[in-house]
């Protein structure tokens, strides 16, 4: 089945082969020779022939129409002396069949109308009375034809079969890549957000309490002392919680994971499957990142006219508004920051728009300025992903008067769109 399904025309040691071939075709024909049969007993000439019809066969894979040629020229003298007819019949068969299975059928068809033509003819004239015989001969010839045909259409099958499915493994591994590098860009996301809006809050609140231990201490204010200590054990919980949701979904086996790589990276999803796996709630929990940026001592308005939205797309909402909130309390520049917030539907996608009045070097998120000459972030190329991720867009830079405007459009799938 091997050297069935293997393509003649480009198989290893193929001329090795055929020569041990044609020599097996010779001893063979000399073996049907030396049984005797019909027609004049071999002779000198007769032996010279029929071994001088086998070389060709050396070279059928390489040059099959030659091949064949050298075979007729061989074998027409012979039954033209009208030698027994059977022993060149191997090396015939072997020629017609390799030109039939290497090649094209227009090709087959054209030589064997050739050669039932020049056989029909030759018979004809030799043996008048030999209709049955013609026909007899035709039929094999067809038969021999139509087996290469059918033998190289079944190769060809097999190729395509392989093709397919060496095609398919390159694709899966391809596919498994890509989710890999979704994976690996969502968890840098998460962790980017959590932490940056952790640490942040934590910094803030650490420095109320220094500023409250050393701006008085013959007044101490320990209520405002053990406020900003609770704040900051408070936040560190938070991020706690926040963490550990994030290693679950870490530590959840292959099938979630996939699952929440496919869902939550792809454009345009709409069911929000991997988006229901995020450590973050959607837009309900907006009130508690107002109340947290409260706490680290900017003015936080909050308005959300938005009932109905996908996970998805609240989840995205969320980290876009925790980051530009993040990045606001941090690189404002003034201690009566105020920021607002604003979310609401219009043309079937929920609008989110985050201003600040802040002044500080950078004047807004990470990801293409750095405050203070430091390394870039990636605050905003985080929010642009985040927007992708549900087929969105975002805008962000400097505000209408002063401080820095980020600005969301993210569609609506249509079954959950709220009107």
């Amino acid at each position: 089945m091997s050297a069935v399904h293997r393509e003649p025309l480009t198989a290893p040691h193929r001329t090795r082969n055929d020569a041990v071939l044609a020599l097996g075709v010779a001893v063979l024909a000399v073996a049907i020779a030396l049984m005797g049969g019909g027609g004049i007993s071999p002779g000198h000439l007769s032996w010279k022939l029929l071994l001088a019809g086998c070389v060709p066969l050396v070279w059928r894979r390489h040059r099959p129409l030659v091949a064949l040629l050298g075979v007729v020229v061989c074998m027409a003298p012979y039954y033209a002396f009208d030698y027994n007819p059977a022993p060149p019949v191997p090396a015939v068969v072997l020629a017609l069949y390799t030109v039939a299975a290497t090649g094209a059928v227009r090709r087959t068809l054209l030589t064997g109308v050739a050669v039932l033509g020049s056989t029909v003819i030759s018979n004809g004239i030799t043996d008048q009375d030999g209709a049955l015989e013609s026909l007899e001969i035709s039929g094999w010839i067809i038969t021999v034809l139509v087996a290469g045909v059918a033998v190289r259409y079944y190769r060809l099958y097999v190729a395509s079969l392989v093709e397919r499915a060496e095609r398919a493994e390159r694709t899966r591994e391809e596919e498994a890549r890509r989710r890999v590098a979704e994976e690996r860009l969502r968890i840098a996301r998460d962790l980017h957000d959590l932490l940056a809006h952790s640490i942040t809050l934590i910094g803030v609140q650490t420095s109320v309490a220094a500023h409250v231990l050393t701006a008085d201490p013959e007044r101490l204010d320990r209520k405002a002392v053990a406020q900003a200590l609770d704040d900051i054990a408070g936040t560190c919980r938070t991020a706690r919680g926040e963490l550990r949701t994030t290693l679950e979904v870490l530590r959840a086996d292959d099938t979630a994971v996939d699952v929440g790589a496919g869902a939550g990276s792809s454009s345009g999803s709409a069911s929000g499957a991997g988006d229901l796996r995020e450590p973050l709630p959607g837009i309900d929990g907006l009130a508690g990142l107002a109340e947290s940026g409260r706490v680290a001592g900017a003015k936080v308005g909050l308005s959300v006219r938005a009932d109905g939205i996908p996970p998805s797309v609240g989840a995205a909402a969320y980290r876009i508004v925790q980051e530009e909130l993040t990045n606001a309390v941090r690189h404002g520049g003034r201690e009566d920051l105020t920021v607002r917030v604003e979310l609401w539907i219009a043309d079937g996608a929920l609008r989110v728009r985050v201003r600040d009045d802040g002044t500080g070097a950078g004047g807004g998120p990470g990801g293409e300025v750095a405050p203070s000459g430091g390394t870039p972030g990636f605050g905003l190329v985080g929010m642009r992903e985040r927007a992708r991720s549900v087929g969105g867009t975002l805008a962000a830079g400097p505000g209408p008067a002063q401080g820095f405007e980020v600005t969301a459009v993210l569609p609506l799938s249509q079954e959950d769109e709220v009107r």
